[in-house]
């Protein structure tokens, strides 16, 4: 459960977006099938912007931490 926590908080949150923005570099620079990863990366990065832990709620937490911004 901590790393719910942390993953809640604005630490794992810059660690969501700086993910997901590497996941889709990653896939663009590599091309051909690895384009796939680059689509999976909008997934960490639009969770990361908006402030959801997608995990948390397998956990019975918050889906949106309540320290978020917009929240």
């Amino acid at each position: 459960m901590t790393f719910v926590n942390f993953m809640s908080g604005g630490t794992g949150r810059a660690v969501r977006i700086v993910v997901g923005l590497a996941m889709i570099a990653i896939g663009l620079v590599l091309g051909g099938g690895w384009l796939a990863l680059s689509i999976v990366g909008l997934v960490p990065l639009a969770a990361g912007a908006l402030g959801l832990c997608l995990l948390a709620p397998l956990f019975h937490l918050p889906l949106r931490a309540t320290g978020s911004p917009g929240a």
